[in-house]
């Protein structure tokens, strides 16, 4: 009898073996994953933080580029007087201060005026006859300036597109 118990006693010992080194094997996998997990949150949060810092200026740009645009409307509309070279002087040099200020902060014009429309970045408020010769999809006039922020879109360009003919 008691090489029969000798016997089960290292059977079961070797049954007990595979179970713990299944278990071990069942945790280490865990631990990878979860070591995974870690650097993966740690990237997505270096990112975010990259994000937040290269776009955290986007609220101040957008209440900066309404004063663009008066600055823009004043100057155009001073340029008719000849009295009011002074003020018109004046208000370029602030526009053009103001507009360096902008690009060095990463806020760009988009480029509108004669370039094919271009629904990502413009928005049409009108489609008109264009010019003789004209191509249909073309923007003719620039309503409002749009402007990009580094590679996203901060205000879409308000323009007059040509229509093709009909």
């Amino acid at each position: 009898m008691s090489e029969e118990g000798s016997d089960e006693v290292p059977e079961a010992e070797n049954v007990e073996d595979a179970d713990l080194e299944g278990r071990l094997a069942e945790l280490e996998k865990e631990i990878q994953y979860a070591n995974a997990e870690v650097a993966n949150t740690r990237q997505r949060a270096s990112r975010d933080r990259s994000e937040a810092i290269r776009y955290g200026g986007a609220s101040l740009a957008r209440r900066l580029l309404p004063m663009v645009d008066s600055l823009s409307k004043a100057l155009e509309s001073a340029e008719g007087d000849n009295g009011a070279e002074s003020v018109i002087e004046g208000v370029r040099m602030t526009l053009d201060s103001i507009s360096s200020a902008l690009e060095a902060e990463g806020v760009t014009p988009i480029e509108a005026a004669g370039k094919p429309f271009d629904p990502t970045c413009m928005e049409a408020i009108a489609t008109v006859q264009g010019p003789k010769g004209s191509q249909p999809g073309i923007v003719i006039e620039v309503i409002e300036q749009g402007y990009t922020f580094h590679d996203r879109v901060l205000r879409a360009a308000r323009v007059i597109v040509a229509e093709g003919e009909s």
